[in-house]
C-alpha cells in the first residue's frame, strides 16, 4: 500500500453541489477544471434541497426588504456588506441558472415566487418541491459534457498543502477505488464542500455532510467563525427507515399547522408568528414540547387543503411519505427537528477568498456573514450561487498570480505497518460523537452540558489522532477525523458565546447581550498538530 501519483490542474475544486459545479462551469471557459467529489456526484445537499432561492424580483418586492428580513433574521450579527452584495446578485444568479438549463416554476411568463418563514413577501423562487434536485442536474449535465472539465468521484480530499506556511498549493487526495493517495498540485484550490451537519445524531444532510473542508481548512491555519450557529430544521420525517426526509419548510408558508400527539395546535404558545416564525423559534418549540412532555415526534397538518393542491404542489413529499404509508391529503406527518444548515465556516468575503493564499472556499462550508446568527430560509443556494459567481471572476482577475508548484511532496505511508481494523472503533466513535454533539450542543445548551461534551470529544480526539497516525486510512477514517475536528470546533464555539442569540440557546445565559454581537472566530494555535498531520507526507 504505497502510492506516489501526482496530478497537476490549473483549478481544483472540492465539492460537487451547486457552489462545486457552478463555480467550475463558469472557470472551464478559460482554465482546466478539476472536480473531486468524495462519493457518487449527485450525493450532496444541493440535490436534496426542497424549497427555492431567494431573490427579491417581484412587483411587489425590493432589494431591501430582502436584506431587512436577512439582518432580522440573523439577529444582529450579519455583515451587512456581504448582505447587501449578496441580495443586490440574486437576479443576476437566477439568470444564471436559468441559462445553464435550470428550470423555475412560472405563472405565466413570469417566474412563481413562494412564502417561507422569515421572509415579509413571497419571493421564494422555486421548482415544485425539489429545487436542489432540478439545479444540480441540470448543472451536472453541462459539467460532464464540458471537455475543460475533469469529474473524479470517489475522490476525497485529506489535507491542503503548501512549502510555505499560508500558501496552498494543492492537496492529498484518497482515491477510494484504487485506496491509494494522489497528490494534486493546482494553480488554485477551491473548497466547496458543503456543511458539517453529520456530526449531528440526526440530520435532514446527506452522509456526504461532515465538514471536510471546514475541518482541513482549520488544520491548513484557516479562522473557522460562527460555528455555534448550527441550524436545525424543525420538519424532519420521523420514521424507522427513512432517516433524513426534509419535510419543506414551504408546507407552512402554504398553510400546514403543527400538532402535538395529543392532536393540539401549540405554536401560538411560543410565538406570534406561529408555523410561520423563523426556524429557531419553530425548532425549539418543538423541542420543548417534545422534552417536557416526551413525547417521541410532533405532527404537520396539511389536510384541511384540497387534496389535488396537494399532489400538485409537493409531488415528492406526497409520494415519499405514500410509499412509506402516510397520506398526507388524510394524515398528518410525524416530523422531528434536525440538524441542517451550518452557518459559520471558513472566514471568506463573498469571493471567498481566505486569509491563505490561492485557497478559496464558497457555499456551506464559508463564511461571509451573510446568514449572521441564523440563515433565512432559501437563502443558501442564493448564497451558494453569487459567490460562486464572485469567486470566479476574482480568479479570472487575478490568475497570473497563481503558479503551481510542482514540486509538493508525494504522500508516504510506507512507515504505517498497522492493517486495517478500525470498523469497531470508527463506528463506535461516529456514533458516542453524534450522541454527544445531539444531547449537550444541540437545540438546548447549558454550560454544564458544554463543558461535558468538551470533556468527553477531547477523549475522542485523542484516540482518533492516535489511530490515524498509526493506521492505513479509509474514507470512514478521513470522515471521522474531520468530524471530531468540527465538534470540538462547535462547542468551543458555543462555551465562548456567554448569551443566548438565533440558533445559539444557552439555558444559563436565556437573554441577549450587546457584548457578544459579533463573531465566534476560532483559529488553530496547535501548528505541531498540524505538522504532525502534514509530516505523514
Amino acid at each position: 500500500y504505497y502510492m506516489s501519483e501526482k496530478i497537476n490542474t490549473e483549478v481544483l475544486i472540492v465539492g460537487s453541489g451547486i457552489s462545486g459545479l457552478l463555480v467550475g462551469l463558469e472557470l472551464s471557459k478559460k482554465y482546466s477544471v478539476m472536480i473531486l467529489s468524495k462519493s457518487k456526484i449527485n450525493e450532496c445537499s444541493t440535490a436534496w434541497a426542497q424549497g427555492g432561492i431567494a431573490a427579491a424580483i417581484g412587483k411587489s418586492d425590493d432589494i431591501n426588504n430582502h436584506v431587512k428580513d436577512t439582518v432580522n433574521n440573523g439577529h444582529g450579527i450579519c455583515d451587512m456588506k456581504s448582505v447587501k452584495n449578496i441580495i443586490k446578485n440574486s437576479e443576476r444568479s437566477i439568470n444564471l441558472l436559468q441559462k445553464q438549463g435550470v428550470s423555475f416554476n412560472k405563472k405565466g411568463n413570469k417566474l412563481d415566487q413562494t412564502l417561507e418563514g422569515g421572509h415579509s413577501t413571497r419571493r421564494i423562487v422555486y421548482h415544485n418541491d425539489n429545487t436542489g434536485e432540478e439545479i444540480h442536474t441540470s448543472l451536472l449535465k453541462k459539467a460532464e459534457a464540458n471537455k475543460n472539465i475533469t469529474i473524479k468521484e470517489d475522490f476525497m480530499a485529506i489535507d491542503l498543502i503548501g512549502k510555505k506556511e499560508n500558501l496552498c498549493q494543492g492537496l492529498y487526495a484518497y482515491d477510494g477505488l484504487s485506496e491509494s493517495v494522489v497528490t494534486i498540485c493546482s494553480n488554485v484550490v477551491i473548497l466547496a464542500t458543503g456543511g458539517a451537519n453529520k456530526v449531528y445524531q440526526y440530520t435532514t444532510n446527506p452522509d456526504t455532510s461532515t465538514g471536510d473542508g471546514i475541518a482541513m481548512a482549520w488544520r491548513f491555519g484557516c479562522t473557522i467563525t460562527n460555528m455555534e450557529f448550527m441550524q436545525f430544521h424543525p420538519t424532519c420525517l420521523y420514521h424507522s427507515t427513512e432517516k433524513s426526509f426534509l419535510i419543506s419548510e414551504s408546507l407552512r408558508g402554504e398553510g400546514a399547522r403543527l400538532l402535538n400527539p395529543d392532536g393540539k395546535y401549540f405554536m401560538s404558545q411560543y410565538d406570534k408568528r406561529m408555523e410561520l416564525a423563523p426556524r429557531d423559534v419553530v425548532a425549539r418549540a418543538i423541542d420543548t414540547e417534545m422534552k417536557n412532555k416526551n413525547y417521541k415526534c410532533v405532527y404537520l397538518d396539511i389536510t384541511f387543503k384540497d387534496e389535488d393542491y396537494i399532489k400538485k404542489r409537493f409531488p415528492n413529499i406526497y409520494r415519499r411519505c405514500l410509499e412509506l404509508g402516510i397520506d398526507i391529503t388524510r394524515q398528518a406527518i410525524p416530523v422531528v427537528p434536525a440538524a441542517h444548515y451550518t452557518c459559520g465556516g471558513i472566514k471568506t468575503n463573498v469571493s471567498g477568498q481566505t486569509e491563505c493564499i490561492n485557497l478559496f472556499a464558497i457555499g456551506e462550508c464559508a463564511h461571509t456573514g451573510f446568514h449572521g446568527a441564523n440563515r433565512l430560509a432559501s437563502n443558501s443556494l442564493l448564497e451558494c450561487s453569487v459567490m460562486a459567481i464572485e469567486c470566479s471572476k476574482i480568479i479570472e482577475n487575478n490568475y497570473k498570480l497563481f503558479h503551481i508548484n510542482h514540486n509538493l511532496p508525494l504522500w508516504d505511508e510506507s512507515y504505517v505497518t498497522i492493517p486495517r481494523d478500525e470498523n469497531i472503533l470508527i463506528s463506535h466513535n461516529w456514533g458516542e460523537i453524534r450522541k454527544i454533539m445531539w444531547d449537550y450542543v444541540g437545540i438546548l445548551r447549558s454550560n454544564k452540558m458544554l463543558r461535558q461534551a468538551k470533556e468527553r470529544l477531547a477523549i475522542i480526539n485523542n484516540e482518533v489522532n492516535e489511530f490515524y497516525n498509526n493506521h492505513r486510512i479509509s474514507l470512514d477514517l478521513l470522515e471521522l477525523r474531520n468530524l471530531i475536528n468540527i465538534a470540538e470546533i462547535i462547542t468551543h464555539s458555543a462555551l465562548q458565546r456567554k448569551e443566548s442569540r438565533g440558533l445559539h440557546f444557552n439555558k444559563d445565559y436565556p437573554e441577549s447581550n450587546s457584548v457578544y454581537e459579533k463573531c465566534t472566530d476560532v483559529v488553530n494555535t496547535k501548528k505541531d498538530y498540524i505538522m504532525k498531520i502534514v509530516s505523514k507526507a
